[in-house]
């Protein structure tokens, strides 16, 4: 939410996503699924415009969204759907966490276990070769 205090547009629906607790690019963020290399690339879209994500979330202030089909959560397996719960639904209380914070860096939003993630994905890249003429 960063773009000017004016939101993003939907990349589904059109609509404007109003705040961070509505974004579905700020939750794959804080779970680790989107890297910060590849944040300002992604489309944002509100969670709800996202079923088979917002699935996941399972709290009281949350209504939950069914998904038809393949991808419906009652069709896999159970210890993944516990899991994918577990880690949605903390993203989820992460961004209500950041909103009512105020300013806080976008480096710190992610979840713990998103943040050791990322660190480890840039210590493992091969360094560019340096090579003197």
């Amino acid at each position: 939410m960063a773009k000017c205090d004016e939101g993003y547009l939907c990349s589904i629906c059109g609509g404007d996503v109003e705040n961070i607790t509505q974004s579905d690019l700020y939750l794959r963020y804080v779970t680790g699924m989107i890297d910060p290399e590849l944040l300002h690339a992604e489309p944002e879209r509100h969670i709800r415009c996202n079923p088979t994500l917002a699935q996941f979330i399972v709290a009281e202030d949350f209504e939950a969204i069914h998904v038809e089909g393949d991808f419906d959560k009652s069709q896999l397996d159970q210890a993944h759907v516990r899991q994918r719960e577990s880690l949605i639904t903390r993203g989820w209380n992460r961004l209500k966490e950041i909103r009512s914070l105020g300013e806080v860096s976008i480096l710190e939003f992610p979840l713990p276990e998103a943040i050791e993630k990322f660190k480890n994905r840039a210590t493992s890249m091969p360094s560019p070769d340096v090579t003197s003429e």
